[in-house]
């Protein structure tokens, strides 16, 4: 009995020598990686780097903000919303991402979801289309959306029903 006990004992501190061993050889190839990776790239004295390396891949536009920052955007939305295109293009721009999914009980461009809206008329839904209704925020979202505008957009949007 003490025979097995006596090569338990052996074998249990041999084998936790080498774990602390290869735990001890992990650490200082670790370390050493560490500092080989940071030195390359020089990381510590420039963060510019770091801040590009994960910045965002896309931006959404919310409205202003975007429009400032992106040139090309703003040009576009200067003239996709100073009342002389028509509703389609407005559609296209701004209510297109709620009215096409569904999203936030947002009626669908289908006539089932339009048949009870209906009732009020054209100008009672640009009526609702100017103030919000439900999750839809005023003149949906876009506050620099005329009456006119509003109007172009609901005339668009019911007119196949």
């Amino acid at each position: 009995m003490k025979d097995q006990d006596s090569i338990f004992f052996k074998n249990f501190s041999l084998m936790l020598g080498f774990l602390i061993l290869l735990t001890i050889v992990l650490a200082i190839v670790g370390y050493e990686m560490h500092h080989s990776l940071i030195d390359s790239n020089d990381m510590t004295k420039d963060r510019s780097a770091i801040a590009k390396s994960i910045q965002s891949v896309s931006q959404v536009n919310t409205g202003e903000a975007i429009v400032a920052v992106a040139d090309t955007a703003a040009e576009e939305v200067t003239v996709a919303f100073d009342g002389t295109l028509d509703g389609k293009t407005i559609y296209d721009n701004v209510c297109m991402a709620c009215h096409n999914t569904g999203a936030a009980g947002a009626p669908k461009l289908e006539a089932a979801a339009w048949t009870e809206r209906m009732a009020v008329g054209i100008d009672g839904l640009v009526t609702s289309a100017i103030a919000g209704k439900g999750a839809m925020p005023p003149r949906g979202g876009r506050a620099d959306l005329s009456d006119e505008q509003m109007k172009a957009v609901v005339e668009f949007m019911t007119a196949g029903f």
